[in-house]
């Protein structure tokens, strides 16, 4: 049987009779069928071809076949080819075409070589969609497995983009973050097109409106001869918004897949942040005292550690005080435990309204508190200090319905003069804090000044 010509233009009402019926056969088929001659030169498509490949008939016939495949799939094909006209039919051959928009599409083909015509007959079903639902169950399945071992969220958000690259070759992510709530955008990660510039004034906006509504935004803009697609979903908290995550992409045809996508990435991002959150509470609640918040025992030791190493090192000063609260029992005793909670919380502000950017202050024990003064200019700017905290103790407390005062008791230890590690140092003042209390209390004493009472005024 006589290959089939190409006709490159309709026929006209004489020419409509001349049509054979498989020609109108062909047609009708949703799958596209190909002729390709011994060169590789396309001598026949059917009308499917445009639907799938974006050519009408007449743009491809006498070109080579092999200019629409994918680049990386072209070898392969040429040697699938040569095999079929050694006479090796195939039923199930796969490779990629390039679309004439430029778009991707995964083609399956079966094909057999006629060597009475020269010509190799082929049939193109188009499998795109199989194939971007097949890298969409791996793509959900690959982001899972990311956010649930997870440790650091730069790491996870590159891993992410790689992922989303795998379905949307091209795809850029940008991952907009306002979880202060003060309307300031930070972003922890941003994507090829975004990393060498600042993200424009448009972008802002659009980032904005997403977390002011917790409505994903699809935004389509002209970009050369393809449309550029912005896509943004919120990531989101127990208690709203707290970011974005955004998509660029050019795949006009992926726009339900994308969305899908990043709302299942946010979804996983945001379990992540609540996690790390949760996590990092808990450390917290386990390095502070739960009432005032300071450091506790266990992280002020850690501090104290850590400042006289580097003291030494330095070979400078640091102080300890050891301070305890004069009357705080018959606070307790006299208006209740709940009073004394918000004395302790309002000694602990006054405490550190007292203190450098630096020092540190702690809470050990009921009505005992612990400050750390590193990197003194002389011994004498730490007793200066302690004085400060014990004038600030003096004035009056006001509390709903009391007005109390509660004067400390300060001990005062020198590194490296009165100690020279953490133990040594903590008892030095400690005792120094004793003997102030056994002196009668509101006042500020040194190692050196054990024994004799201080000048303070009570």
């Amino acid at each position: 049987m006589p290959v089939l010509q190409q006709r490159h233009d309709p026929p006209n009402a004489m020419e409509t009779t001349a049509l054979t019926p498989l020609d109108n056969i062909l047609d009708l088929l949703l799958d596209a069928v190909c002729v390709v001659d011994a060169e590789g030169r396309y001598v026949f498509v059917s009308a499917a071809f445009e639907r799938i490949f974006g050519y009408a008939p007449a743009e491809v016939i006498g070109k080579p076949m092999i200019d629409l495949v994918h680049p990386e799939d072209r070898a392969l094909t040429l040697r699938t080819a040569a095999a079929i006209m050694a006479g090796q039919p195939e039923a199930n051959f796969q490779n990629r075409y390039l679309r004439k928009d430029g778009e991707v599409v995964h083609i399956m083909w079966s094909a057999r070589w006629s060597g009475a015509d020269r010509v190799r007959i082929a049939v193109a079903h188009d499998i795109t969609a199989l194939k971007r639902g097949e890298s969409m169950r791996l793509a959900l399945h690959a982001v899972s497995e990311a956010a649930h071992a997870a440790r650091e969220l730069p790491a996870l958000f590159e891993q992410l983009h790689r992922i989303i690259d795998g379905v949307l070759p091209g795809a850029d992510l940008l991952v907009a973050v306002d979880d202060r709530g003060d309307h300031r955008l930070r972003f922890p990660y941003m994507g090829r097109k975004h990393a060498a510039g600042p993200v424009s004034p448009a972008m802002h906006a659009r980032i904005a409106t997403v977390i002011r509504t917790g409505q994903a935004i699809h935004a389509e803009t002209p970009a050369g001869e393809r449309t550029a697609h912005w896509l943004g979903v919120p990531l989101s908290e127990k208690d709203g918004p707290i970011g974005v995550l955004v998509l660029e992409y050019r795949d006009k045809t992926a726009g339900g897949d994308a969305k899908t996508l990043l709302q299942f990435v946010a979804t996983q991002v945001g379990n992540v942040i609540e996690r790390a959150k949760a996590q990092a509470k808990l450390q917290h609640l386990a390095l502070h005292d739960p009432l005032t918040d300071l450091p506790n025992r266990v992280l002020f030791r850690r501090r104290l550690d850590a400042a006289l190493a580097t003291a030494a090192m330095r070979k400078t000063h640091a102080a300890l005080l050891y301070l305890d609260l004069d009357s705080l029992k018959q606070v307790n005793d006299r208006h209740g435990h709940p009073a004394g909670d918000l004395l302790l919380c309002e000694v602990a502000a006054r405490i550190r309204g007292c203190l450098r950017e630096n020092d540190v202050a702690g809470r050990i024990g009921g009505d005992e508190f612990i400050v750390l003064l590193d990197a003194l200019a002389s011994p004498a700017q730490g007793r200066d200090i302690a004085e400060r905290i014990r004038e600030a103790l003096t004035s009056p407390f006001q509390l709903p319905g009391h007005q109390l005062r509660i004067p400390a008791s300060i001990g005062v230890a020198i590194f490296p003069a009165d100690g020279a590690d953490s133990d040594s140092l903590i008892r030095a003042a400690d005792r120094a804090m004793y003997r102030a209390k056994q002196s009668g209390g509101n006042q500020v004493l040194g190692t050196e000044e054990v024994g004799v009472r201080s000048v303070a005024r009570r």
